[in-house]
């Protein structure tokens, strides 16, 4: 098996579930996944990690090495000219090798396409008018591809009248011969996942599947396939100086050795080709088909490719920590294309307020529990509960092999949850009590705000109500779980299990605080900042569930959490707050209003203390 060395030339297609463990003709194992991301979902996603992978990468970006914007004898280098001026009659050569080197050019059936007499800049030929070209054919698939080989285009670009050929000396000029190559076939990482139905013990696998992971284990790299390649030739005679030039256009812009001046740039623009429309490479592929366009490009929009097509922030990880999904590869494009332009533009300006508002509703989630002195009226149990939610989450996404911004984020999230145990419970390193005689004891007990007040009663009382509800649809989950869906093992089993009951029925576990504030009859305690931007948020969640094609169970997900959050409504409605009441910090929301100085008997002697009337406890609870 020949598979190349170098990382730029394999590409990860790391996913979770079977989708990655059989080719699209085979049929799939039946797993427990979340549905396929939509439009929505995928720009609000995208949004939230630019954000994210430009606040994390700043952190680990070095500054690039400086560019060598000098000549050897120390004097600044000119500025540069473009090798082929506007208007330069040109020649095309295409050649297909599987040798990255290329040197048969008298070899005629490595040649693909040959096109006379093209005009660098011209905007209006072609078949269309567009300036494009197009060749389309059926290649013979050499043997080495077959087993996994290496498949190589090579572009010449001359000037009318001269030929590739170094070896043809009264035809070849070297600055008037443009290369460029690149590998067509493209390495995937195929995944296999060894499930079976854990009581019976048997799988919907494929035989041979389930060989060729016992021959090749895990993890199997196979060479693919797509029908589409554009070479875009950039109109661009921007005086470049060497050693000037901007990342991540310096990688393509290539200058003379000798006159410093530089080349055309020519691009590879697979931008638009599909992961989903690869094709698996193997011994019964005897013929592929290749479509090769050859195009004009404007340089703004040469830059928006180059970026897009730049390596990430995250690749100082490792292509086997940062690994995206075919789906996840995609969906930013099948967006771009299928969605309505207006709908489109809609959804982004959408989705950034809703990255503000969820920006928004965490910073006010950790004001509010950093700056809270009592606990009375906040349902502690659900804090507790929150963390077992986020610990399943990020133990599910590990067994699964979740690509490393997941994982990362999924655990920033549990340290937070985490966090707020420290301000609801009083956590202590007992030194006294020392475990083994070594390590100090961790000990952790209720708050005395909670524990003095009726929260604690309401809260176990909300609590074992809800257990009632619960435990029968957990048992019914397990046991559907069990003879419906096949796992990897026992582990995966329970943490498969626990996620897609959460998933399904976690926003029960708001409803301990509706019965805590029904219970007091007050509202005050509640973070209503932070509560608001999430309705906010859930309310443009809504709005998109029903204009763009959703899973149904998202949609009613959506439902749920708008059902919970106006009850909240209506509790903060029925359970007024008096704005005279003084609350556990010693603040009211009414302003102090100054006294009137008065003369006589009335005036008040220096050291008399002014008190209001004590409200009746009774009228406290009703507020």
């Amino acid at each position: 098996m020949e598979v190349p060395g170098a990382e730029t030339q394999t590409s990860v297609n790391g996913t979770v579930g079977s989708e990655a463990a059989v080719p699209p003709e085979q049929p799939n194992q039946q797993q427990q996944q979340p549905p396929p991301p939509n439009a929505w979902q995928v720009i609000k996603g995208v949004l939230f990690r630019i954000f994210v992978i430009w606040a994390i990468s700043s952190w680990f970006r070095r500054g690039s090495a400086p560019q060598d914007q000098a000549t050897p004898t120390g004097a600044p280098r000119p500025p540069s000219r473009n090798l082929f001026s506007k208007d330069t009659l040109m020649d095309l050569h295409v050649y297909l090798s599987e040798k990255e080197s290329f040197t048969e050019f008298n070899v005629t059936s490595a040649v693909f396409w040959e096109q006379r007499d093209l005009v660098y800049g011209d905007w209006s030929s072609g078949a269309n008018g567009d300036g494009c070209y197009e060749q389309y054919s059926e290649i013979q698939v050499p043997e080495g591809v077959q087993n996994n080989g290496t498949f190589y285009i090579h572009v010449y670009l001359t000037k009318s009248g001269f030929h590739p050929d170094p070896s043809q000396k009264a035809l070849y000029r070297r600055l008037a011969t443009l290369h460029t190559s690149r590998m067509l076939n493209k390495y995937k990482r195929r995944r296999f996942l060894k499930t079976k139905n854990l009581l019976t013990g048997e799988t919907e696998a494929d035989p041979e599947m389930i060989k060729r992971a016992e021959d090749f284990g895990p993890v199997e790299i196979i060479s693919h396939w797509h029908p589409n390649l554009t070479i875009n030739i950039v109109d661009d005679h921007t005086p470049w100086v060497q050693g000037s030039v901007p990342p991540p256009l310096d990688q393509y812009v290539k200058f003379d050795a000798v006159s410093g001046d530089y080349y055309p740039i020519l691009y590879f623009n697979d931008y638009w080709n599909l992961q989903k429309d690869y094709i698996p490479i193997n011994t019964s592929v005897s013929a592929l088909p290749l479509r090769i366009t050859f195009c004009p490009l404007s340089l703004w929009r040469w830059q928006l490719y180059a970026a897009q097509s730049s390596r990430s922030p995250w690749n100082f990880l490792g292509e086997e920590l940062y690994e995206q999904s075919d789906e996840e590869q995609d969906s930013v494009k099948v967006a771009l294309l299928e969605t309505n332009p207006y709908l489109l533009a809609l959804t982004i300006t959408v989705s950034i307020v809703h990255s503000v508002f969820e920006f928004l509703a965490f910073k006010n989630d950790i004001q509010f529990w950093n700056s809270r002195q009592s606990l009375e009226g906040l349902s502690v149990r659900s804090v507790i509960f929150g963390v077992f939610q986020s610990l399943v989450v990020l133990l599910y996404i590990l067994d699964n092999e979740t690509n490393f911004v997941v994982q990362v984020s999924v655990g920033i999230g549990l340290l937070i949850d985490f966090w707020k145990i420290t301000k609801v419970m009083d956590v202590k390193l007992d030194r006294q009590n020392k475990v083994a005689g070594i390590f100090p004891r961790l000990t952790v007990k209720d708050k005395s705000t909670y524990v003095e007040s009726s929260t604690k009663v309401y809260d176990g009382l909300a609590f074992r109500y809800l257990s009632w509800i619960l435990f029968p649809l957990l048992g019914c989950y397990a046991v559907y779980s069990l003879l419906y869906v096949e796992h990897k093992g026992w582990y995966s089993w329970v943490l498969g299990m626990l996620y897609g009951f959460l998933l399904t029925f976690g926003f029960i576990t708001m409803t301990p605080q509706l019965f805590i504030n029904y219970k007091l009859k007050s509202v005050a305690h509640l973070p209503w900042r932070m509560l608001t931007y999430k309705a906010l948020n859930t309310f443009i969640d809504d709005l998109f569930a029903f204009v763009i094609k959703m899973p149904m169970m998202y949609r009613i997900g959506c439902l749920r959490d708008d059902v919970v959050f106006f009850i909240y409504l209506y509790q903060r409605w029925i359970y007024r707050v008096d704005p005279t009441r003084v609350n556990e910090f010693g603040t009211s929301g009414e302003a102090p209003t100054p006294l009137p100085a008065q003369d006589g008997p009335a005036s008040l002697t220096h050291g008399q203390e002014v008190s209001a009337p004590l409200k009746p406890e009774e009228d406290k609870k009703k507020d």
